[in-house]
């Protein structure tokens, strides 16, 4: 059901809150830090990948603000980047690629 690639403690809590928040089918919290331009073991860029049935119906701008509420905190305290991935499950089933990161440019 979830997934992190990284334990740090940032992941760890958004993690938690994710899981908290929406009861997802599918989450993963990857720690996409180490491919900036910061130092080594930060907690700075976060990809989300969030499955749940919270989402029907919603618009992908919805869904963001959704996930972004929920996650505040940690965008106001030190995650500078996040990318979002929403999904509801029957969108998940029919075998949705999320993309790929693009590397740094900065």
């Amino acid at each position: 059901m979830s997934n992190t690639h990284a334990q740090g403690t940032v992941a760890i809590t958004i993690m938690q809150k994710l899981t908290e928040g929406f009861s997802p089918t599918h989450l993963e919290v990857i720690n996409e830090s180490n491919r900036h331009h910061v130092p080594p073991n930060s907690e700075t860029h976060f990809k989300v990948v969030l499955v749940s049935e919270q989402f029907d119906g919603l618009r992908l701008l919805a869904r963001h603000r959704l996930v972004n509420t929920h996650l505040a905190h940690e965008l106001a305290n030190g995650v500078h980047a996040l990318s979002i991935h929403t999904f509801t499950q029957s969108e998940w089933d029919a075998n949705v690629q999320v993309p790929n990161t693009p590397n740094c440019r900065g």
